[in-house]
């Protein structure tokens, strides 16, 4: 069993998984973000079989959102730019660790896009809830990465599909 925590969440993904904090590999720090003014980075990948699985992490329990940028958009750039920065590693990353979870990701057959979502549990006057996580996927993270997954999940703590690998636990 490999753990990773994020804040107060601690993602379980079981051994068959090769899993790591992208936005905190060396090559993404020190090579890949610098590029071009900067360049933004999913949470966890974790490539599991054929499949490779880049979820991003939003826990607004305790700090509400504040950023300009609808979610959506923010998650869109940060899919596009972890890919980019993959097909980069793939080849020049300085950690051979690094390099090779990179060419596997690269070589999956699919791609899957999780956000995991978590909210207050009631409405704030000051910061109302992010939008509702079912009308994201209607509209706009469905179209925005149709391209790359057809059908990206958002979930949170007490709705997490059966297909996913993982198992999250607040800490």
């Amino acid at each position: 069993m490999i753990k990773i925590t994020e804040g107060d969440l601690t993602f379980s993904f079981p051994t068959g998984c090769q899993v790591s904090k992208y936005d905190e590999w060396s090559f993404y720090r020190k090579q890949f973000q610098p590029i071009a003014g900067g360049s933004k980075a999913i949470d966890i990948l974790c490539v599991e079989g054929d499949t490779s699985w880049l979820i991003e992490i939003k826990d607004y329990r305790q700090y509400p959102r504040t950023k300009a940028i609808n979610i959506d958009d923010e998650l869109a750039i940060k899919v596009r730019d972890t890919l980019a920065g993959l097909a980069a590693a793939a080849k020049a990353a300085n950690e051979a660790d690094q390099r090779e979870l990179a060419q596997k990701a690269l070589a999956s057959s699919q791609w899957r896009v999780v956000l995991h979502l978590e909210q207050p549990a009631t409405k704030q006057r000051l910061w109302p809830k992010v939008p509702d996580p079912a009308n994201l996927l209607l509209q706009p993270i469905t179209k925005k990465l149709k391209a790359i997954n057809a059908r990206p999940v958002v979930c949170h703590l007490s709705n997490i599909p059966h297909y996913i690998p993982w198992t999250v636990r607040y800490e």
